[in-house]
């Protein structure tokens, strides 16, 4: 996502396109693979994992508070990363971006860490992942902002064979495949494994909450369409969630609805489990408000046997999470849907705004909502700018929500 899906993202087709006829329009594009050189890595399943790579060995026994255990879900705060693949692009690639007009650039020019790294240094407890259809792998392996570069750039943040990876067949994770295509984890497998493995290694782990947006449209000159995820493809979502993630990690609809007759029900009745009974779990969730949320429901009542839950509005039988990104306009909503027992994901900022003025009200509003999951991009500071983040003060994973605090 860029921004607020509709501001910069939008305007970039026209823009991208213009810019791209400046810089390639009569000597056409030069076609080369550039290739990460990949150090030690051996492949797992469908994914590259780098032999070496330690993953943080600590139990995290101390992240839940005993005092606090009994809590629900619903009941606490944590903060979580927008885009959280997310590199931005190398200065040559950004230079060509920029030609579409300073705020474009300006609106990606962001970096996270590793994923492993945001849960163990950074506290991150939810993290965001744009998702592109590749059943037969290949599509979105040759972005046209690599080509321009030349056989002889790399970049070497991404530790991986850029093109080897794009080439198996699977579920894709890039913020844009024309130019804004550097990402630490390339495939979902990839990322899923990683963040198993860290939970394995940290057992008793707050749960981590993942949002998955399926991307349906490409934006700015990129050579390839997207492919929209259609019954089959959802499908096969599911299951290559459940060939990663163990089954005893898992926290699914099916498992929050219970014996209830709708997962609202279940909701309304017993609330979100508590902190305890979501040790070690992984939740997943839709990151799309579109006909997308249909078609997954369509022959799943109540996301019976689904492994996302998917949001919707309060009064519908599969509500039990709401995206309300906007801390200002929808603060009522939140704390609302926050006070019926709901799950809330928010935004403290976009568009790298906040961070190069040092503006900390969305980020305050944000917290004030009451809103479980806060999403940033700045979970650290860019000392390049100002000492903007979104962390709690004492730097621990959560706090208690301040709308349901009891």
């Amino acid at each position: 996502m860029l921004g607020g899906k509709g501001g910069q993202l939008s305007r970039l087709k026209g823009t991208y396109r213009a810019a791209f006829q400046v810089v390639f329009g009569s000597r056409g594009l030069r076609v080369a693979t550039v290739s990460a050189v990949v150090v030690g890595a051996v492949v797992v399943g469908s994914g590259l994992v780098c032999e070496g790579q330690e993953v943080a060995k600590n139990q995290a026994t101390s992240e839940i508070r005993a005092e606090d255990l009994d809590l629900r879900l619903s009941e606490v705060q944590v903060i979580g990363t927008h885009n959280s693949y997310h590199l931005a692009p190398l200065p040559e690639v950004m230079r060509i971006i920029s030609l579409t007009g300073k705020g474009v650039a300006d609106a990606i020019d962001y970096t996270h860490l590793p994923l492993d790294r945001q849960y163990t240094e950074q506290g991150i407890r939810q993290i965001e992942l744009d998702l592109y259809a590749d059943p037969q792998g290949g599509l979105y392996s040759k972005p046209i902002g690599m080509q321009a570069l030349g056989a002889g750039v790399r970049d070497d943040r991404m530790a991986f064979d850029f093109d080897e990876v794009m080439q198996r067949p699977g579920t894709k994770i890039i913020h844009a495949p024309g130019f804004d295509y550097a990402t630490h984890v390339p495939t979902l497998r990839m990322a899923l494994e990683q963040t198993v493995a860290w939970s394995k290694s940290n057992p008793n782990h707050f749960p981590i909450f993942v949002l998955l947006e399926l991307k349906e449209s490409v934006t700015g000159p990129a050579g390839v369409k997207a492919i929209p995820f259609d019954s089959k493809l959802l499908d096969g979502l599911d299951s290559e969630i459940r060939e990663c993630v163990p089954q005893s990690m898992l926290m699914t609809p099916d498992v929050v609805k219970g014996g209830e007759g709708t997962l609202r029900e279940a909701i309304e009745k017993r609330g979100w489990p508590t902190l305890k009974d979501c040790l070690g779990k992984i939740i997943f969730a839709l990151d799309n408000t579109n006909a997308l949320v249909q078609r997954y429901l369509e022959g799943h009542e109540s996301l019976r046997d689904r492994v996302m839950f998917v949001s919707v509005g309060p009064e519908h039988p599969s509500a039990a999470w709401m995206k309300l990104n906007n801390p200002f306009s929808d603060f009522e909503r939140i704390q609302e849907y926050v006070r019926r027992g709901f799950l809330v994901r928010t935004r403290a900022d976009g568009d790298t705004k906040q961070a190069r003025k040092n503006d900390t009200a969305q980020r305050d509003r944000a917290m004030e909502s009451g809103a479980q999951f806060i999403s940033t991009d700045y979970p650290a500071p860019d000392e390049r700018w100002s000492e903007y983040s979104v962390r709690w003060p004492d730097k621990r994973v959560y706090r208690r929500n301040p709308v349901t605090s009891r």
